[in-house]
């Protein structure tokens, strides 16, 4: 099935040189040149990807990730930013971006990126259609005030509802079956990103920030920094 992706830049001659690039290797590509109509698309169609820039006219990158992750909306973004600017790549990476690419950038590395963020959505969304779709409590992964139910990638804390991303649950649930061993952040990346992952280790202090932010102080476990090492989930009495 051709994929379809979303290029979001307001640089109409890169737009037009992504777009030729990909349509040539066989995707389907719409394009906006800023970030209300790049939201606007992305609430009423279904990309497979969307290659978004960080510095968009009305409505930057940022918010435009923002928005659809606090929304649910969980279809891959790769963020394009300008050389050199490591702050605003953490800044997306934050927002809930799956990858980055930095300009100028070689089109054949956009499309190794493209192609290995699909696959990797692919994979988690397999997973989750193989598991039964009748899930119910009983399934859930349940550690004192804090409830799991993979297949539907759903989060509950003392009983309520928590938004998250597909990428912040598969991190969460990875350390959660596997309490009291500590992960490095070259273990973490290899299990839950995948070997292909091309950014910086640093995405796994991200996104245990986010968590925490999230979950603050749990209730019979906890996700606790091995300084020096990397991270370990605990279960207290």
């Amino acid at each position: 099935m051709t994929k379809h992706i979303l290029i979001v830049d307001d640089d109409p001659s890169i737009v037009k040189i992504m777009k030729l690039y990909l349509i040539k290797n066989g995707y389907e590509v719409d394009e906006a040149f800023d970030g209300e109509k790049a939201a606007e698309k992305m609430e009423h169609y279904a990309y497979d990807l969307a290659v978004l820039d960080l510095m968009l006219p009305r409505k930057d990158g940022l918010a435009v990730c923002r928005g659809l992750r606090e929304s649910g909306n969980q279809t891959p973004i790769i963020m394009l930013t300008a050389r050199g600017e490591v702050n605003e790549r953490v800044q997306g990476l934050k927002m809930g971006a799956d990858d980055y690419l930095v300009k100028p950038f070689d089109p054949n590395e956009l499309l190794a990126r493209i192609e290995s963020v699909i696959r990797r959505s692919e994979l988690v969304s397999a997973s989750s259609r193989s598991t039964d779709q009748q899930e119910t409590l009983n399934d859930a992964i349940m550690i004192g005030n804090l409830s799991l139910l993979p297949a539907s990638y759903s989060l509950f804390l003392d009983g309520r509802s928590i938004s998250i991303t597909r990428r912040e649950f598969e991190l969460l649930a990875f350390f959660v079956q596997r309490p009291g061993k500590v992960f490095t952040r070259e273990d973490l990346i290899s299990h839950v990103w995948g070997w292909d992952f091309n950014g910086e280790d640093r995405v796994v202090d991200l996104y245990v920030q986010r968590i925490r932010r999230k979950l603050k102080a749990g209730k019979g476990w906890s996700l606790s920094t091995v300084w020096g090492i990397g991270y370990k989930f605990e279960v207290n009495p």
